[in-house]
């Protein structure tokens, strides 16, 4: 199945596709285009929730498809480190990788070879159905765990599927709290709906978060917890709601299971017990609560809430807060399993031999002690990405280490890659983009041939599948025949060939008051927590010594991770820091600061701050110093409990000059 060209075959033309990057908004775009040259970006109006606004990101697309940084040409590392790359044709790049991925196998073993991937590129060819000759060649896979995943697993625990409140909903909350959630960086439009609703329906914005966010900065309420005490800061909401008679209890009684065991819990959490743990002052919760009085109320879970060591119990807490106001679902994480979108697209149940999973957090000391011979590296940074991030590199530069890099740009990671292979960007090729908020969707648009000899994804996997006698029909299948089986059931109106005429399509949702649990209700205590999982949600104690800080992290307008450097320049070397902090520990705030531990160490400007409270420090996320030390340098591999996920916002450093 062929999708439908856009070209007119004049010179100037303005080509409609989607945002293909790591993001909820997933904006819609309409490209100019002149002489085959991306020339500007802009926000199609014809999106109702991306509608006319776009981020730094996508508008500085023209730049960075156009950037000195690209990858252009296939490459092989010369025999020394120090004597760099040789370009060479494609046809022997890809017999270098066949013949090197092949011995390997019958060297070491399937599991000596590692796919590193993630979605530097959320397309469903890109990365499912590039993915397939993985998993039949039956290689060692990631949990995929970097991001998200400690969320979705807490919240899974009491709604069975994590997905809730649609964007375009906002505008008739009266309250949205953005819980963790820098929406005015992160998610530009949710924040944009949730402006409007304050201006139109007088809805109060409450922020809770460690640091005054661009977003705390614009809310009727900011509450500043300590960081990893938002189970606790929950359960003082809980324990104000239920003692003045604020909750639904016909809504509870009908609808949840396990409250008594729940309400026991929030009740030891008094107003003393409360404060000494979180920092927050009872009168601030009552404030909180007292705007809860009007409903509807929407808690906006942020990702960055969940990476950390309390990460997945504070998610569990916050999404249950609103099943107490009598809301189904009304929260906000991601919205990806609400949908109806069927069927297996990366091919990881149509394999023979089952693949061995690592845990994506740690995977610094397992490729620093040489497990992996063969790493493949598509759609993600890991040397600066990953935690242990100095294993990583270390593992990458060892001899026996073959390391294939497919990207668009010349990388941390690309710089260390035996073989680098070049890429297209989003703006070079058709695919199929969803969003993890809206609903939303219309085709990804190739919008200009492919720069210099970049290739997509999928094509060379085939390729490379063809090279091994890799045979399986389900590899070889053409995506866009297939998707039009996934999508069987997918849009409200319409169907896939409607889709891939360009037509705009709504994705259906699924039911807000069904819940996937073994109750077929909310569950207050979960009847599906693993063994060593507490049923209900628990404060976890963030060990702390004298003169530690907690060291936060998050994005920046102008980046998604490391991208955009090309564009905007490098990402600022800076770490937020009480006054108080400056004062007692004799630090000068003009001088260059050092921030370290037991892993590595960051050099920094400081900047005095009461944007962040005292035993705390925040810098923007991944940024390098002057001397090259990157940040999750200092982040230890060693994944939750709940999920597996990472533990970027509970890095414990000092500081020294």
């Amino acid at each position: 199945m062929k999708t439908v060209s856009p070209y007119s075959g004049e010179s100037m033309r303005v080509v409609k596709t989607m945002c293909a990057r790591d993001c909820p908004d997933a904006c819609w775009l309409d490209v100019t285009v002149d002489n085959d040259t991306v020339v500007k970006v802009e926000a199609s109006t014809e999106n109702p929730v991306t509608n006319g606004l776009t981020c730094p990101r996508a508008a500085g697309d023209a730049d960075r498809t156009n950037s000195m940084d690209r990858v252009l040409y296939p490459y092989l590392r010369k025999p020394s480190p120090e004597m760099g790359y040789k370009k060479v044709e494609w046809g022997q790049a890809i017999k270098k990788v066949a013949e090197k991925l092949r011995t390997t196998i019958e060297t070491h073993g399937r599991e000596s070879v590692l796919l590193l991937d993630y979605a530097g590129n959320t397309g469903f060819i890109t990365i499912g159905y590039s993915k397939r000759i993985w998993n039949a060649l039956g290689v060692t896979m990631t949990d995929y765990t970097i991001c998200s995943a400690s969320g979705h697993a807490g919240i899974n625990l009491h709604y069975g599927l994590r997905y809730g409140c649609q964007p375009m909903e906002l505008e008739d909350k009266k309250n949205i709290i953005f819980w963790g959630f820098n929406a005015k960086t992160s998610s530009p439009h949710q924040w944009a709906l949730a402006t409007r609703a304050r201006r139109i329906n007088d809805a109060k914005i409450i922020v809770i978060d460690p640091r005054e966010s661009e977003t705390a900065e614009l809310a009727n309420l900011w509450v500043c917890p300590k960081p990893g005490t938002d189970v606790a800061l929950a359960y003082g909401v809980a324990h104000y709601l239920i003692t003045n008679n604020l909750v639904d209890d016909g809504f509870i009684s009908t609808f949840t299971s396990g409250y008594d065991e729940y309400k026991q819990e929030a009740l030891k959490w008094t107003p003393k017990r409360v404060k000494k743990v979180t920092g927050v002052s009872w009168e601030g919760i009552e404030e909180l609560c007292k705007m809860l009085r009007e409903k509807p109320s929407v808690f906006m879970i942020g990702l960055g809430l969940n990476k950390s060591l309390t990460g997945a119990e504070s998610c569990r807490a916050v999404s249950l807060l609103p099943a107490l106001l009598g809301q189904h679902r009304g929260f906000f994480y991601t919205n990806g399993t609400g949908r109806y979108i069927q069927g297996d697209l990366f091919g990881s149940t149509l394999q023979e031999k089952p693949s061995k999973t690592v845990s994506m957090i740690s995977l610094g000391e397992r490729i620093a002690a040489g497990e992996f011979k063969f790493v493949y590296v598509v759609g993600m940074n890991p040397a600066l990405t990953l935690p242990d991030s100095n294993r990583v590199i270390e593992g990458f530069k060892w001899d026996d280490c073959f390391l294939v890099v497919h990207d668009t740009h010349i990388t941390e990671t690309a710089k260390l890659a035996d073989v680098l292979l070049p890429a297209t960007t989003y703006l070079e090729k058709d695919d199929v983009y969803v969003s993890d908020s809206h609903p939303f969707v219309r085709l990804g648009r190739k919008t200009i041939e492919p720069i210099a000899e970049s290739r997509d994804e999928h094509p060379l996997m085939i390729e490379l599948a063809r090279r091994l006698n890799v045979d399986e029909s389900w590899v070889h299948v053409d995506p866009w025949v297939d998707m039009e089986k996934n999508f069987r059931e997918a849009f409200i109106e319409g169907d896939f060939k409607d889709f891939l005429e360009g037509k705009p399509m709504q994705l259906r949702h699924r039911p807000m008051d069904e819940y996937n649990t073994e109750t077929g209700k909310i569950e207050f205590a979960s009847t599906s927590a693993p063994e060593g999982v507490s049923p209900i949600p628990i404060q976890m104690e963030i060990p702390i010594e004298e003169g530690e800080f907690i060291m936060l992290n998050s994005a920046v307008p102008q980046y998604t991770h490391t991208q955009f450097t090309d564009v905007y320049g490098d990402i600022p070397c800076v770490a937020w820091i009480n006054p108080e902090d400056v004062e007692k520990m004799g630090l000068d705030p003009k001088a260059k600061t050092t921030i370290y531990n037991d892993l590595g160490q960051l050099i920094v400007d400081l900047k005095p701050t009461n944007q962040v409270p005292s035993g705390v420090i925040w810098c923007p996320r991944e940024l390098i110093d002057s001397e090259g030390n990157h940040q999750n340098s200092l982040t230890h591999g060693t994944p939750q409990l709940i999920g597996g996920g990472p533990m970027f916002n509970t890095i414990r450093v000092r500081v020294r000059q």
